[in-house]
């Protein structure tokens, strides 16, 4: 169906009733972004990981999953590398965002710094 047909089909749109393109959504939270490059994400996630680092006293940035693993692992008897443990939370966040079809800024940002954990882990491993 071409464009034309589909917005005959639906009829006008009136954006006024869309919450999806007000200027803020529940929450305070601006439904309006501005488009950000892949550098953006990388220098966001840089960011992340110090704030994560200061927050739980890590001077080298987030680097809590080696911990996270070997307990995972003393508990269940598995043998799960630090870089699954990075994928894991990758995952997580990847089905956060597609839960809705709205973007969450939250889960993209956090999915692009485990990203980038998962790689720094997976060449240490090898």
């Amino acid at each position: 169906m071409s464009p034309d047909n589909l917005m005959m089909k639906i009829g006008p749109i009136n954006l006024a009733d869309d919450p999806y393109s007000s200027p803020t959504q529940p929450g305070g939270e601006s439904a309006i972004r501005e488009s950000k490059t892949a550098a953006d994400f990388l220098a966001k996630a840089a960011k992340l990981q110090a704030e994560r680092g200061k927050q739980y006293d890590s001077p080298g940035g987030e680097r809590s999953m080696g911990k996270c693993v070997s307990a995972f692992n003393l508990i269940t008897g598995k043998d799960l590398s630090e870089a699954e443990g990075w994928l894991l939370l990758q995952i997580l966040k990847d089905v956060r965002q597609w839960a809705t079809p709205n973007y969450h800024a939250d889960s993209a940002e956090d999915c692009v710094s485990y990203a980038a954990l998962k790689a720094e882990a997976l060449a240490r491993e090898s």
